[in-house]
């Protein structure tokens, strides 16, 4: 299956927060996440593996107690059920995230 972007309609997800659901099927998914200055991705749990890698900008990011900022190049593993979050440092920072299972609830 190959996705090009281009044609993915975003999704508003929160305030400063977009979403486009990216190539998705059997138990894998990918998800970009282009949030502005400042947005916060609210602490949640959630029972997937997740996996996000910082394309562009940079992010306050934790990991239950843990806490770290993550630039350009980072990534992160999110173990599932474990809280999370993360705060936009900078405008038009780009997560891509992949969890395992799929987000059925972002579908």
């Amino acid at each position: 299956m190959f996705i090009e972007n281009k044609y993915i309609q975003s999704t508003t997800c929160g305030e400063g927060i977009k979403r486009k659901i990216l190539a998705s099927g059997g138990k894998m998914m990918t998800v970009e996440v282009e949030f502005q200055k400042g947005a916060i991705g609210a602490n949640h749990v959630h029972p997937h593996e997740q996996v996000s890698y910082v394309v562009k900008g940079s992010f306050d990011y934790h990991i239950g107690k843990e806490k770290c900022i993550l630039r350009k190049g980072d990534s992160v593993y999110v173990p599932s059920n474990i809280e999370h979050g993360c705060v936009a440092l900078e405008s038009n920072s780009v997560l891509l995230d992949v969890f395992t299972p799929q987000r059925e609830d972002f579908v």
